[in-house]
């Protein structure tokens, strides 16, 4: 069992990215370009069920945690093209941040973004986490994705859902279906030839939007990939969140077993 320790304090910034935006980032730990920073991109806009999994790694190391624009901004609507725009938004924060090489790191749709973005800008990137990453060919369409979406709620602690919804409720239906399409519409697996990190693909066991013979496929298709499968389902960080900072302090090159 993991030795608890008190929760680090979050700091909250805006910061620059590519052209007029901004990043709202989460921080804790050292803010300092003194250790190497583990990045962190939600899936969906939505970062409130990442900040179990923040608060963990800030144990080991800084971390911060992106609140990309373009979900419950009206006056920066998600377009049909949504990821790769969010990469480069990704990207534009990288180049302006100081220190270091990061791990970066994205859950579900957010491992889509931050696949793209370490392609934009390959100098600012140590490492890649691809959390649950969506979508598999088969699931490309609405209907079986959303009969794997109900499969996997089965799975899903119902206590995540106060963590998402209010991110859910200012972006709106519209803007959220129109960036699931472009996420549907990517081939995560195409671009993975394209990156030349080391590459930790991450599932959960009871996962049907990724599940593992999708996490194994896409190891395979990096050039310097590992496969791992934990116990949980699509929210694995949000339910379990040390095996998850463990994972990340590895591809950080921490010692895995510290708390």
């Amino acid at each position: 069992m993991p030795t608890e320790r008190p929760a680090p304090v979050l700091y909250v910034r805006h910061e620059p990215a590519a052209g007029p935006h901004t990043v709202r980032t989460l921080g804790a730990g050292r803010p300092g370009p003194d250790g190497r920073p583990v990045v962190l991109v939600p899936g969906l806009g939505a970062p409130g069920y990442l900040l179990r999994t923040a608060r963990c790694c800030a144990a080991r190391g800084p971390v911060r945690l992106l609140d990309v624009p373009g979900f419950d901004d009206p006056r920066r609507p998600v377009r049909p093209t949504a990821l790769q725009p969010l990469a480069a938004t990704v990207a534009g924060w990288l180049a302006a941040l100081a220190g270091p090489p990061v791990v970066l790191a994205g859950h579900s749709t957010g491992a889509q973004v931050v696949l793209r973005a370490a392609v934009l800008a390959p100098e600012r990137v140590h490492s890649l986490v691809l959390l649950a990453p969506t979508f598999p060919p088969a699931l490309r369409r609405p209907a079986p994705m959303a009969a794997a979406l109900a499969r996997t709620a089965l799975w899903e602690s119902p206590a995540v859902l106060p963590t998402l919804l209010p991110s859910y409720a200012r972006a709106g239906a519209g803007r959220l279906v129109r960036y699931l399409r472009s996420a549907q519409a990517d081939a995560p697996e195409d671009t993975l030839r394209a990156v030349s990190h080391p590459v930790t693909v991450a599932g959960g066991v009871h996962d049907a939007l990724s599940p593992p013979d999708w996490i194994r496929a896409l190891a395979r298709r990096a050039p310097h990939g590992t496969p791992v499968v934990l116990p949980g389902a699509h929210a694995f960080p949000y339910a379990d969140p040390h095996p998850t900072a463990r994972l990340l302090s590895r591809a950080r090159g921490g010692d895995e077993d510290s708390p």
